[in-house]
């Protein structure tokens, strides 16, 4: 997703400004947005929510799947239009992210310097003339910190998932013409597990208030379908797809 994140300092970008998101064409090419446990009941109305290894090694982590092939996102047009309800929180705080400093839960402000975002003209000034940072700096801070909380509790509810090993590999067969694809690598709650899960097991995934997550989750899975017709759509007369989920 980002191009080049650097820390945000005065020293580098005092005359930085960045402008509203009006367009999601640096969105286009994203086949995945990383969700948290409290965006599944709205994001589980429109897209499928998969777990995937996470790339720092630090567990599986939940996403919503956009497109069926790497660089595809079906929900966005060639206008730079979002064809969704809902937009994954990660997509909308885009250009700023947040990187630890190497130091036990601290973080950083980060920005995207290669996004189209930012700029030296247009948009609002991340810092004021003084060298202190504006309110953009500071509302991004706040943002940034509760989406940061809910990604600790979100890495817990998948540690505790995969502990009881309710976790099972995705094989999904999509049918396209006469090709036949497989997509892999991504892992979903098993049902037949999660039924037999002590009474134990269940009333302490009711106290941490995974239930509803884990619905919203398998709820989900029937997105998948959604996934095909927007394929279908922009394979100019091409029938959906016929997906087959092991």
């Amino acid at each position: 997703m980002y191009q080049q994140l650097v820390p945000v300092s005065k020293e580098k970008h005092a005359r930085k400004r960045v402008k509203q998101i009006d367009s999601f064409s640096f969105a286009s090419r994203f086949q995945l947005a990383s969700v948290m446990a409290h965006e599944f009941a709205r994001a589980a109305a429109i897209y499928p929510i998969v777990f995937i290894e996470d790339k720092a090694g630090q567990g599986l982590t939940p996403v919503a799947l956009m497109g069926l092939e790497e660089g595809e996102n079906l929900y966005v047009d060639a206008a730079g239009r979002w064809h969704a309800s809902y937009v994954p929180a990660v997509i909308r705080r885009y250009p700023f992210a947040l990187a630890a400093t190497g130091k036990a839960d601290q973080f950083t402000v980060c920005i995207d310097e290669g996004s189209p975002l930012v700029t030296d003209s247009d948009g609002n000034a991340l810092f004021d003339d003084a060298g202190q940072p504006t309110a953009v700096i500071e509302n991004v801070k706040k943002y940034l910190g509760e989406l940061q909380q809910m990604d600790g509790l979100t890495r817990e509810f998948c540690r505790f998932m995969r502990e009881h090993d309710l976790f099972t590999p995705l094989k999904l067969q999509v049918r396209q013409g006469g090709t036949v694809r497989t997509l892999a690598g991504s892992m979903v709650i098993n049902e037949e597990r999660l039924a037999k899960v002590s009474d134990e097991v269940f009333l302490e995934m009711r106290r941490r208030g995974y239930i509803p997550a884990v619905y919203a989750h398998l709820v989900s899975l029937g997105q998948i379908e959604r996934l095909m017709m927007l394929k279908d759509e922009r394979t100019t007369g091409v029938k959906g797809a016929t997906p087959a989920a092991e």
